[in-house]
């Protein structure tokens, strides 16, 4: 195997394993990890785009997956006007297979958006970690500012998103 192939399977393994995490957690889900991965990769293949580095790769690839299971939840939603939702769990880290906090992927990506006008960086932190099943680490070095900060970050928009998503659709959490 050349090493270009090596790397290829790395990668691909390496993202089976965050889609894997991610699903865990999800009840009626139509969309397997391997269908998660390919599709990212099929994404990302037309992008003829270059990596800097194994973190920024997986950066791309959360925005990817976080696209393409808001894709798919809104195409379910339409078909079921609602039902089967697609769920993620609220944790201090990345996705486990239980959380206390489920909430549907529409409304996730819905809370992000507003986060992000609040504050682009932690919004960013928390795709990267749900989505791109980074650690704190690799999201200090994928955003270029400590851990530390990634970590802070990270506890501010997991309360501001729990908040936001345990509030009844009628309040203006």
């Amino acid at each position: 195997m050349s090493e270009a192939s090596d790397e290829f399977v790395l990668v691909y393994e390496e993202l089976r394993r965050i889609a894997r995490l991610f699903f865990r957690s999800q009840a009626a889900v139509t969309l397997q990890p391997t269908a998660l991965v390919h599709e990212v990769f099929l994404r990302l293949a037309g992008r003829d785009a270059r990596f800097a580095d194994r973190t920024h790769f997986l950066s791309v690839a959360a925005r990817a997956m976080r696209q393409i299971l808001v894709d798919q939840a809104r195409r379910r939603h339409a078909q079921r006007r609602g039902g089967g939702a697609v769920r993620v769990t609220l944790t201090d880290a990345a996705p486990q297979p239980t959380g206390p906090d489920p909430v549907d992927v529409l409304a996730l990506d819905e809370a992000l958006q507003r986060l992000a006008v609040l504050s682009p960086r932690q919004a960013r932190v928390m795709e990267l970690v749900w989505f791109g099943g980074l650690s704190a680490a690799e999201v200090a070095a994928a955003l270029d500012v400590s851990v530390s900060l990634v970590e802070k970050e990270g506890r501010m928009a997991r309360a501001w998103l729990r908040q936001t998503l345990s509030a009844s659709p009628g309040d203006d959490a």
